[in-house]
């Protein structure tokens, strides 16, 4: 999972950065010459042909630069020839895992952004693709997207491997991206390998912020390009859970403030506006409600989005109507709760006390709670114990995604320290959770939103294209938010440019072999 990132649907007051910060941030956040690798490589990309701006030489400069936390630098980048063969096909490629390192505006080093990149040998640069990946969270390193979905190696994430013990042995990915695009994964700060290296708190609220994190991301996806020299190749952006947030405003910032254009988007189980995920909002239990009963239809046998048809027409009709109708009246309050219960298998007694208003939390413990056991939010057709089954409060994890943690994080260090010979000292971080919980959503009546920035990109620039992936029985991000969300798109949002897949699966739907095979096929046509 991405991720695994949290979503914090209380978190909805949310407003942009102030002006001279994000000019401040955007103006300074280059990246200094990488020396040459000390590693054994074989072919380094170019030294970045611009710095930051010039600092002062005195004494006071070099203070600030110690106490910024120059010591605490990453090792210069590792770059190692590599192959692998599945399925009968053997891609040779170079793998290099290193860092950017960014500035604000006074030219000071704010933080340095790992990544850890690949490319495939014997390819033409200038027309070969290059897809960046950036999880969610906030908070969230890439790993669950490279080891469970698109690198070249990857880690099984699901039925028996889903568990902290599972061994973390990677293995050939045959679902590998790479036969039709490099591929960068990025992690954002105090995510992976990634750090801070000032200890200035401003530094750190303006990472730690919706815009402020979009201008970094989008100033290292720049760096990237013009080190490695493709800046004209086709690029495309992947993000995933919150990365719905990020990656529309990503491409904004790329082609209005970076000068990179970008041919295409692909959203993993985005979301795509806080304003739908908590608080007094109906279209919450709108969204929930199909993914809620693909739930319960998938314990008894598999099913498909197409299975669903009948509860979503049922959501956005008759449910919607009466729900706007309200507690008061009694009839519509009934005949909802009564619909709720047959189709999600929540007792009847519940959702008549619910008033038919099911919370994903809500939903969780009581599914199968006469066994003890709840849901997993990242994914609902997963189910483990419920620590504290007799508790009139709940105090349960997610067992789609709790299980991951370790694995990921083992896979994750052991690939970047023997395979690519890169040894960052400190922690690595799969998911950090303070990241989110000082992030800065902003506090205003504007909820963090990017339909704003889809629409824009997408009116903008008529030949990029949009894929959205979701999973049916994510909980976290349920598939029909953005369902109509997108059905709100005026009309150059044709087909033919804007695709959403649904499939079998959770918030990380490409642990399922089939949902990754057939969600690669995806990605593959529309880079074509």
């Amino acid at each position: 999972m991405t991720r695994l990132m949290t979503i914090r649907p209380a978190t909805v007051g949310l407003v942009a950065l102030s002006m001279f910060v994000l000019a401040d941030a955007a103006s300074g956040q280059d990246a200094k010459p990488q020396q040459p690798s000390s590693q054994p490589a074989t072919s380094q990309p170019s030294a970045t042909p611009s710095g930051p701006k010039a600092g002062p030489s005195s004494s006071r400069g070099n203070a600030a630069t110690a106490a910024s936390g120059e010591t605490r630098r990453l090792p210069e980048d590792s770059t190692t020839k590599q192959t692998i063969t599945v399925n009968g096909r053997t891609l040779a490629f170079t793998a290099t895992a290193g860092s950017l390192r960014l500035f604000n505006g006074r030219g000071e080093p704010s933080a340095d952004i790992a990544y850890t990149a690949y490319h495939l040998d014997g390819a033409d640069t200038h027309s070969r693709p290059v897809t960046f990946f950036i999880n969610g969270g906030p908070g969230a390193a890439s790993a669950y997207l490279q080891l469970g979905c698109a690198g070249p190696w990857r880690l099984s994430i699901e039925g028996d491997a889903a568990v902290s013990s599972a061994s973390p042995e990677l293995k050939p990915n045959a679902e590998t991206w790479l036969d039709f695009t490099d591929l960068v994964f990025i992690d954002p700060v105090d995510t992976g390998y990634s750090r801070f290296v000032s200890n200035d708190e401003d530094v750190r609220k303006r990472f730690f912020s919706v815009d402020g994190d979009v201008n970094a991301l989008a100033v290292t996806i720049r760096r990237y390009l013009e080190k490695t020299d493709r800046l004209l190749s086709p690029k495309f952006i992947v993000t995933e859970s919150y990365g719905g947030i990020r990656g529309p405003k990503i491409v904004r910032e790329l082609q209005t403030e970076q000068g990179v254009g970008v041919s295409g988007l692909i959203l993993v189980s985005p979301l795509l506006d806080f304003r739908e995920f908590g608080g007094t909002s109906l279209m919450q239990y709108v969204i929930s409600l199909p993914s809620m009963a693909a739930i319960a239809r998938q314990a008894k046998h598999p099913v498909t989005r197409a299975d669903m048809a009948d509860v979503e027409a049922y959501a956005r009709g008759d449910f919607l109507t009466d729900l706007i109708k309200g507690e008061a009246d009694r009839e519509a309050t009934t005949r909802l709760a009564d619909s709720v219960s047959a189709l999600t298998g929540i007792e009847q007694t519940v959702t008549r006390r619910l008033a038919g208003r099911l919370h994903v939390s809500e939903f969780r413990r009581e599914f199968d709670r006469r066994d003890g056991k709840v849901t997993g939010r990242y994914d609902g057709s997963v189910l483990g114990f419920d620590p504290d089954p007799d508790s009139s409060e709940g105090h349960f994890g997610d067992p789609s995604g709790d299980p991951l943690i370790a694995p990921l994080t083992s896979a994750a260090v052991d690939l970047t320290m023997h395979t690519l010979n890169w040894r960052p000292d400190g922690p690595y971080h799969l998911l950090n959770g303070s990241v989110e919980h000082t992030w800065d959503f902003g506090r205003g009546i504007n909820p963090a939103q990017s339909i704003s920035e889809l629409r824009q990109i997408l009116a903008s620039d008529p030949k990029l294209k949009l894929l959205v992936g979701h999973g049916l029985f994510d909980l976290a991000t349920p598939y029909f938010g953005s369902k109509i969300r997108l059905d709100q798109l005026p009309a150059y949002a044709s087909p033919d440019r804007m695709k959403l897949v649904v499939y079998p699966g959770g918030h990380m739907f490409y642990s399922r072999e089939a949902s990754r095979q057939a969600f690669r096929s995806e990605a593959e046509a529309l880079m074509k």
